[in-house]
């Protein structure tokens, strides 16, 4: 990395544009994930960039330049009034409230499938509580080590792994009960206890 340097050894805000700007849209896609909104993310990654650039002098040398910066804005959403409510809200259960019908390949049916899917695979996500939601993005779109979201969340390792596992395991389940027949719901719901 290269970096701009006055006489008094100060770095110039040429450097900071060099790191940041190829994060735009990254840490705007976990902005959206994160507030669901598109303005309120647009806000979120300005004030992320407005404190980053303030803060840039106590940035060190030789670390994760983009965990600094998904920490800056995770901490600006945990915040904000919108990241304190979502973090105070719950999911009680994960209902159904649909059904999808198995189809041939290649037909209009398979296609529309594929988009219930997508559909289906983003309600999920967007359902989970944040502190599982963002350690899933961070690993799984953002690409981040174990390391790296540990040290972007300011978590242990070991807890990065645990969310990470439970927010996997509550998408995986939502999708399955999206994607029962609705008779095989009512029949599991009913069960039968031999032997117990």
């Amino acid at each position: 990395m290269f970096y701009y340097v006055d006489l008094a050894g100060d770095r110039q805000p040429d450097s900071f544009e060099a790191l940041a700007m190829p994060l735009f849209d990254p840490l705007y896609n976990f902005a959206h994930w994160l507030t669901q909104d598109r303005a309120e993310a647009e806000d979120l990654v300005q004030e992320t960039y407005a404190k980053a650039l303030k803060g840039f002098s106590s940035f060190q040398l030789g670390t994760n330049f983009r965990a600094w910066m998904y920490r800056i804005l995770r901490n600006t959403f945990l915040t904000s009034r919108k990241g304190l409510q979502v973090t105070m809200t719950v999911p009680l259960d994960l209902d159904p409230d649909g059904q999808l019908e198995v189809a041939e390949l290649d037909t209009p049916e398979t296609i529309l499938f594929a988009r219930s899917s997508g559909e289906m695979l983003q309600k999920a996500i967007d359902e989970l509580p944040v502190h599982f939601r963002e350690v899933l993005l961070l690993c799984e779109v953002e690409e981040m080590s174990y390391q790296e979201i540990s040290g972007t969340l300011s978590i242990p390792i070991g807890t990065v792994m645990s969310r990470l596992s439970r927010a996997r395991r509550a998408v995986r389940d939502r999708m399955r009960l999206e994607q029962r027949p609705a008779g095989e719901a009512a029949m599991t719901v009913k069960g039968t206890n031999h032997g117990l």
